[in-house]
């Protein structure tokens, strides 16, 4: 096993260094660019995302001159060439890159442009939201796909497992952020019942309660923001848990546990479902991972909760690179150990499994 782990943490590398030289590759070609923002700021424009739309090319993030920038007219080369030295656009892309990989293996991702900021101080700062959507929306969604896909492989063909597996087809096919501004239409105040609140992860009055009602006024908030990011996540854990439970159900050894004369609940509960949750048990850790980094941005942006998501977005469209650079590495780095803890995971559940004899 020390073999495999090996080999997968040594392929990390590669795989890390390949990630970032596309990303930063395809930055040389993106619109815009921090020193354009801050020119477009000076004209009182602002467009920071689309001023370098046929102006320059590639060229213009290196900063070749005034006449790479839209907006640089009339302005003092000195000021210019001031604005490439603040960014580091006045040294080539390859030493650019090159040296980010030496500070990024540091994990020093250095400061925001427009913030003044650490970005790993920013990234901290989101954190908790971010693990609140994405924890309880897990949990929320295996609560839910592991007892309906149960029921459903115990049902198979019945009318319940048809008309369920239309409602988690459907629920699959809307996108989150419609369903969550139905559920604010609903019970956020929009055009009936004023339930739950719209904004945020808490109250403003949040530091004045006690902890029981810290406790229940952030549950109060995650109601909606959570239900709608769950409402295609247990699509595919609910039909994994089926098929699991089905191949289970018609093998020998259940057969046998029959004849026997055990009750169905005890033949399910007994020896089914320990193996056919193996693999829904292992896959908890990229299914957090997913829920945790994915899917959120639009949500976030529905319900106004600052986290990760919405700094990335803000981020991309205002070209504060080293936010971009530092949190694609990290989420990259996370998402290459949890698969590797995810398989782990697996093995130690099932001891048949045996990474040593294949190929990473």
């Amino acid at each position: 096993m020390f073999p495999y782990i090996a080999r997968r943490l040594l392929l990390m590398i590669p795989t890390l260094i390949g990630i970032m030289l596309v990303t930063f590759v395809i930055v040389q070609f993106a619109p815009g660019g921090p020193v354009e923002r801050i020119l477009s700021q000076l004209e009182g424009t602002d467009s920071a995302a689309t001023a370098r739309i046929g102006s320059g090319g590639p060229d213009a993030l290196r900063g070749e001159g005034n006449s790479a920038y839209r907006g640089a007219q009339g302005l003092d080369p000195a000021f210019i060439k001031q604005l490439e030295q603040q960014f580091g656009f006045d040294r080539p892309a390859p030493e650019r890159f090159l040296k980010m990989l030496g500070d990024y293996a540091r994990f020093d991702f250095g400061r925001s442009y427009f913030r003044d900021t650490p970005v790993l101080q920013l990234i901290a700062e989101k954190l908790p939201v971010s693990i609140s959507l994405g924890l309880w929306m897990t949990l929320l969604s295996y609560a839910i796909s592991i007892p309906l896909g149960i029921r459903k492989a115990v049902r198979d063909g019945s009318r319940f497992d048809v008309w369920t597996s239309g409602v988690i087809v459907v629920g699959y096919a809307v996108p989150g952020f419609l369903f969550a501004i139905l559920l604010i239409v609903l019970f956020a105040g929009g055009s009936f019942w004023q339930i739950f609140p719209l904004r945020g992860l808490t109250s403003d009055n949040w530091s004045d309660l006690s902890l029981a009602g810290k406790v229940v006024d952030y549950a109060w908030h995650l109601v909606l923001p959570v239900t709608a990011m769950a409402l295609g996540a247990f699509a595919a854990s609910t039909l994994l848990t089926k098929n699991s439970f089905l191949d289970e159900i018609r093998k020998q050894y259940v057969l046998t546990a029959r004849m026997k004369g055990l009750s169905e609940r005890r033949v399910l509960y007994g020896h089914v479902f320990r193996n056919a949750m193996l693999i829904v048990v292992a896959g908890f850790p990229g299914a957090f991972i997913s829920a945790f980094f994915t899917g959120a941005l639009l949500i976030e942006t529905v319900f106004s909760l600052n986290g990760l998501g919405l700094l990335s977005f803000e981020s991309i469209v205002n070209r504060d690179y080293p936010v971009v650079f530092g949190s694609l590495y990290i989420f990259s780095l996370v998402g290459l150990i949890v698969g590797l803890v995810s398989d782990l995971t697996y093995a130690w559940i099932d001891p048949r499994i045996d990474f040593e004899s294949r190929e990473v």
